[in-house]
Protein backbone atom coordinates (compact mmCIF):
# COMPACT_ATOMS: atom_id res chain seq x y z
CA UNK A 1 0.00 0.00 0.00
CA UNK A 2 1.19 3.25 -0.59
CA UNK A 3 2.02 5.96 1.71
CA UNK A 4 0.21 8.97 0.85
CA UNK A 5 2.00 12.39 2.87
CA UNK A 6 0.51 16.20 2.20
CA UNK A 7 2.35 19.06 2.30
CA UNK A 8 0.98 22.28 2.84
CA UNK A 9 2.87 25.37 1.23
CA UNK A 10 0.61 27.28 4.05
CA UNK A 11 3.20 26.29 6.74
CA UNK A 12 6.56 26.18 5.36
CA UNK A 13 7.51 30.05 5.86
CA UNK A 14 10.88 29.95 6.09
CA UNK A 15 13.97 27.92 5.17
CA UNK A 16 14.14 25.85 9.11
CA UNK A 17 10.34 25.28 9.34
CA UNK A 18 10.19 23.66 5.77
CA UNK A 19 12.82 21.34 6.93
CA UNK A 20 11.34 20.49 10.56
CA UNK A 21 8.11 20.15 8.88
CA UNK A 22 9.41 17.80 5.92
CA UNK A 23 11.61 16.13 8.45
CA UNK A 24 7.96 15.02 10.39
CA UNK A 25 5.94 14.80 8.13
CA UNK A 26 8.58 12.04 5.66
CA UNK A 27 9.60 10.91 8.92
CA UNK A 28 13.09 10.85 8.41
CA UNK A 29 15.48 9.76 10.63
CA UNK A 30 17.33 12.10 13.66
CA UNK A 31 20.18 12.76 11.28
CA UNK A 32 17.73 14.11 8.21
CA UNK A 33 21.00 17.22 7.32
CA UNK A 34 18.14 19.77 6.96
CA UNK A 35 18.68 20.80 3.37
CA UNK A 36 17.87 20.22 0.01
CA UNK A 37 20.50 17.59 -0.80
CA UNK A 38 19.77 15.63 2.34
CA UNK A 39 16.38 16.12 1.02
CA UNK A 40 17.24 14.42 -1.59
CA UNK A 41 19.18 11.76 -0.51
CA UNK A 42 16.66 10.78 2.48
CA UNK A 43 13.98 10.18 -0.07
CA UNK A 44 16.08 8.80 -3.67
CA UNK A 45 17.30 6.10 -0.47
CA UNK A 46 13.53 5.41 0.03
CA UNK A 47 12.21 1.99 -0.62
CA UNK A 48 8.08 2.19 0.69
CA UNK A 49 5.80 3.30 -1.83
CA UNK A 50 5.13 7.04 -1.04
CA UNK A 51 3.05 9.56 -3.00
CA UNK A 52 3.60 13.07 -1.64
CA UNK A 53 1.15 15.80 -2.43
CA UNK A 54 1.90 19.79 -2.36
CA UNK A 55 -0.38 22.05 -1.85
CA UNK A 56 -0.55 25.55 -1.53
CA UNK A 57 2.47 25.59 -4.06
CA UNK A 58 1.99 29.62 -4.95
CA UNK A 59 2.07 30.33 -1.27
CA UNK A 60 5.13 28.52 -0.54
CA UNK A 61 7.11 30.75 -3.49
CA UNK A 62 5.08 33.67 -1.94
CA UNK A 63 7.40 32.72 1.28
CA UNK A 64 10.93 30.92 0.37
CA UNK A 65 11.00 32.38 -3.06
CA UNK A 66 13.52 30.30 -5.39
CA UNK A 67 14.28 27.99 -2.68
CA UNK A 68 10.24 26.97 -3.26
CA UNK A 69 10.62 26.97 -6.39
CA UNK A 70 14.49 24.96 -5.88
CA UNK A 71 12.57 22.46 -3.13
CA UNK A 72 9.51 21.29 -5.94
CA UNK A 73 12.30 20.96 -8.32
CA UNK A 74 14.01 18.79 -5.73
CA UNK A 75 11.08 16.89 -4.84
CA UNK A 76 9.94 16.30 -8.89
CA UNK A 77 13.77 14.96 -9.48
CA UNK A 78 12.99 12.06 -7.06
CA UNK A 79 10.14 11.46 -8.32
CA UNK A 80 11.66 10.64 -11.49
CA UNK A 81 14.98 8.73 -10.35
CA UNK A 82 12.77 6.84 -7.58
CA UNK A 83 9.84 4.39 -8.79
CA UNK A 84 8.54 4.27 -5.01
CA UNK A 85 8.38 7.98 -5.06
CA UNK A 86 5.15 9.86 -6.83
CA UNK A 87 4.23 13.58 -6.90
CA UNK A 88 1.41 15.95 -7.41
CA UNK A 89 1.66 19.64 -6.80
CA UNK A 90 -1.23 21.95 -6.68
CA UNK A 91 -1.27 25.97 -7.07
CA UNK A 92 -3.52 26.08 -4.48
CA UNK A 93 -5.41 23.38 -2.16
CA UNK A 94 -6.17 19.64 -3.89
CA UNK A 95 -8.85 19.03 -5.77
Amino acid sequence: MRRRVTLSGNKMTSREVLHTYLAKKLAFPAYYGKNLDALHDCLTERSDPLHITVTYSERLKENLGSYGDTLLQVLQDVAEENEQISLSVYAERRF
